[in-house]
């Protein structure tokens, strides 16, 4: 059960999660829990907070950290293991207001080499249990248009519904102009994807950097996008029916 708590500026939202969450530092164990909590600072996506005991590594105090309206004066710790050391990795809110918050410790997430939810890695930050994700095959004909030349067109495209973002239109290598492609080393981790590859586009003089992506090995959930391409139509013409799309605004 979710709990939500008052302040004069803002509110903060807890929920217990049941998922084993263990994180690593240099190869070696820094936290190993079945009882973390999700913690919401950020709108889109939760953080987790791990019950101190929980912690294998040591923690040496910091200083001051960076105080929140909500959860109060923060500390901050260097997390130490078998010599490896990451200053400030870690936060502790030993007087928050909050109380559920008193004492667990967050980890930050960049500063760990890797997160596993039970056995399975992931990346980017904790899955939130209110996004979802929809594949749909359908027989809409999707055209994309990049500075006005076609480079892609598909009667048998793939549709992915992800919560909080615009649909995407996920289309067969065989109906993208490969040729007006360049394959980039941008690389990219999604937690409900996976581990994405990207394309720039040229047409004619104009290269647009990272304009395409793909998942050639997606998590389970969305296997069934794997190897197919999409375009970011916040940054192209995108046909529908031979209806143009409008643009949608998002952080991308």
């Amino acid at each position: 059960m979710g709990e939500s708590h008052d302040s004069k500026r803002t509110r903060i939202r807890i929920e217990q999660s049941a998922k084993r969450v263990r994180a690593y530092l240099g190869g070696n164990l820094v936290a190993d829990t079945t009882t973390p909590s999700l913690v919401w600072e950020a709108p889109y996506y939760p953080t987790y907070y791990i019950p101190v005991d929980d912690v294998r590594a040591e923690l040496v105090e910091d200083g001051p950290g960076q105080r929140s309206p909500s959860r109060g004066e923060a500390t901050a710790y260097t997390v130490k293991v078998d010599g490896k050391d990451a200053p400030g990795a870690a936060v502790r809110y030993a007087d928050s207001p909050v109380e559920e918050l008193r004492d667990l410790v967050r980890l930050e997430w960049d500063a760990m080499d890797a997160w596993f939810e039970e056995d399975e890695e992931v990346f980017v930050h904790p899955r939130s249990p209110y996004a979802r994700i929809d594949i749909l095959p359908s027989s809409r004909n999707v055209r994309v248009e990049v500075d006005g030349v076609t480079v892609a067109e598909s009667s048998s495209p793939r549709l992915l519904f992800e919560t909080g973002l615009p649909v995407r239109y996920y289309l067969p290598k065989t109906h993208v102009r490969m040729d007006l492609l360049e394959h980039t080393d941008t690389v990219t981790h999604c937690p409900y994807k996976g581990t994405a590859e990207y394309w720039s586009v040229r047409t004619g003089e104009s290269l647009r950097e990272d304009l395409a992506w793909s998942y050639p090995t997606p998590l389970d959930e969305s296997r069934r996008v794997a190897g197919l391409i999409c375009f970011y139509s916040e940054k192209v013409d995108i046909f529908v029916d031979g209806v143009l799309q409008d643009r949608p605004k998002t952080k991308f």
